[in-house]
């Protein structure tokens, strides 16, 4: 549930290993950051760094990284193929999983009014950041590189948006920006033509193919009234795309980097090829992905698979990641590994949810020990998952039901709401052994001195308004889930209207048992409004439930009688 976002700083630095090492380490000091890739080519002398994590942490780790670099990098020293300005050259934000482009905008603006505050380093917001049109293009931002830049920033149209309006000799400028994000994805088709591989590729990518007289390659390219080249544009936003032959799989491939995945998602540029290769009697036959994709893309891909055969898109991310791979042949080349290509999964090793990932024997064992967690706010909190699983198992029963095709996608619709809730919940039952423990670690603190009692006490009460908010979300989130079993009860499978009836006993008890911990983690709370607002709330939802669950059962026995 969590917002993730990618920062990719490039920094000029490409050649001396201890340098890019000590610049990079800085990185993985910072709590809830994952260092996810070191690039450096030694040619370009540059070396592109990717992390990920939340917004502040990730801010934090970028502001670190260009202090250092700046420490270590002299720039009036700099030579390298690759166009650069400074010694962090960019610095990116993309959003990855619940992050907004907004959420990226306000990253790159907080890290530039920083970087120009305290390291003194003339900042320009480009691509989604920029503060005017002219500096959306890097390239324009960047023109003139490191050489020209004594003279360019003088120039009232080229003021920085942070830092000051001068040459700086060792650190040089930096541009720091919001951008999406780059998938790099390479299509395999059943030819070793690089010819005919290319072909494919003008057909998909946004650039298209140059226009001439008679159509073909070798005819006169026509011009426009400048003297430029007409071009017949591709069929694929944001997607650069060329023909090359691979000598190790014996195979063409059309390599792409799909720069805009929300123009061009990866199922769109799968699809595209497939078109094109057919029409040039060529066949696709699988794909592979080149570095890491966002798990929202995978899914995305899954879903409208589904969506093409009819079936429903509300079932599990392993479901969706399945259809997803073998539609476009991911696993062709090589094995795809959804923890080692795909970000969030890679993430997800770090931060085990213990509970969740145990089998159900485990689970009760664990539940039933001497060990206080997990208690009832978990056990509550997987009530409401089992709850909205059997809602969503009566959805998708009823898409799939024989002489019911035409519902087919009314009832994936509601699998898909049920699908989200169960996500939630799961997540809440491993966060909310989560909160009981910051109670515990907050009464382990030391209290020798009257400060340290002072934030002793302070800390026991954040972690006691979070143990409330967290039992709380469980009633907010198994109680949503009781329109999903209410309308499968009405009008879903009726061999399975019991299932219904099940999942809103278990809905009830979620939302009741929830309710419980937050009356007994609010008794010791010293915030008396916030405690009287979340009891009332708490309250409200516990007497709505209760009536959801009769209204449900009613359905439900009369069906059956």
């Amino acid at each position: 549930m969590k917002k993730l976002i990618e920062c990719v700083p490039n920094i000029s630095e490409g050649r001396d290993e201890l340098k890019i090492k000590e610049i990079y380490s800085v990185v993985e000091k910072v709590p809830g950051v994952k260092l996810l890739d070191v690039d450096p080519g030694k040619a370009t002398n540059r070396t592109v760094i990717t992390f990920v994590g939340e917004p502040d942490a990730v801010v934090e780790a970028a502001f670190q990284l260009i202090k250092k670099a700046q420490e270590l990098i002299d720039m009036s020293k700099h030579k390298g193929e690759h166009p650069r300005f400074g010694a962090t050259d960019v610095c990116p934000f993309v959003p990855v999983a619940n992050a907004s482009m907004e959420d990226c905008v306000t990253c790159a603006k907080k890290l530039g009014e920083r970087v120009g505050k305290e390291l003194n380093i003339p900042v320009y917001l480009y691509e989604n950041a920029a503060s005017a049109p002219n500096r959306k293009n890097l390239a324009s931002v960047r023109a003139g590189e490191y050489e020209g830049i004594a003279d360019k920033i003088r120039k009232p149209e080229w003021k920085p948006d942070f830092g000051p309006q001068a040459f700086q000799a060792q650190s040089g400028n930096i541009a720091i920006g919001a951008r999406d994000f780059l998938i790099a994805y390479n299509v395999n088709l059943n030819t070793t033509s690089v010819r005919r591989a290319n072909s494919v590729a003008f057909d998909v990518r946004e650039q298209g193919r140059v226009q001439t007289e008679d159509g073909s390659p070798t005819a006169k390219t026509l011009l426009d009234k400048d003297g430029n080249p007409l071009r017949i544009p591709g069929s694929c936003k944001g997607v650069k795309a060329i023909g090359w032959f691979i000598e190790e799989y014996g195979v063409a491939q059309i390599s792409m980097n799909i720069t805009n995945i929300s123009q061009t998602p990866l199922h769109k540029a799968f699809e595209e090829c497939e078109k094109s290769a057919y029409l040039r009697g060529l066949r696709v036959t699988g794909s592979e992905l080149v570095g890491l994709v966002p798990l929202k893309s995978i899914l995305d891909a899954g879903k409208y698979f589904l969506k093409k055969q009819e079936r429903s898109v509300g079932v599990s991310d392993e479901e969706l990641i399945k259809i997803a791979v073998k539609t476009m042949g991911l696993d062709e080349l090589a094995p795809f590994d959804p923890k080692k290509n795909i970000i969030e999964y890679i993430l997800a090793e770090e931060e085990k949810r213990p509970l969740v990932e145990m089998d159900l024997k485990a689970f009760a064992n664990e539940t039933a020990s001497e060990s206080p967690a997990p208690g009832g706010g978990s056990i509550a909190a997987y009530l409401g998952v089992l709850g909205a699983a059997l809602g969503t198992m009566v959805a998708n029963l009823s898409s799939h039901k024989r002489g019911w095709d035409e519902r087919w996608e009314e009832f994936s619709i509601w699998a898909e709401k049920g699908q989200n809730i169960k996500n939630k919940l799961l997540w809440l039952v491993d966060e909310d052994t989560a909160a009981f423990n910051k109670i515990m670690d907050a009464f382990q603190l030391p209290k020798g001195t009257d400060h340290e009692k002072e934030q002793r006490s302070e800390a026991i009460q954040e972690a006691t308004k979070y143990a409330i908010q967290i039992p709380y979300q469980v009633m907010e989130t198994a109680f949503s889930s009781f329109d999903l079993l209410k309308n499968m009860a009405a009008i879903g499978n009726p061999n399975s209207v019991s299932d219904a009836g099940v999942g809103a006993l278990c809905a009830r008890s979620a939302v009741y048992g929830a309710y419980l911990n937050v009356k007994i983690n609010a008794a010791d709370l010293k915030d008396m409004q916030f405690k009287a607002e979340v009891l009332e709330k708490a309250e409200a939802l516990l007497q709505n439930a209760i009536v959801e669950e009769q209204e449900i059962l009613s359905i439900v026995q009369n069906k059956i009688a």
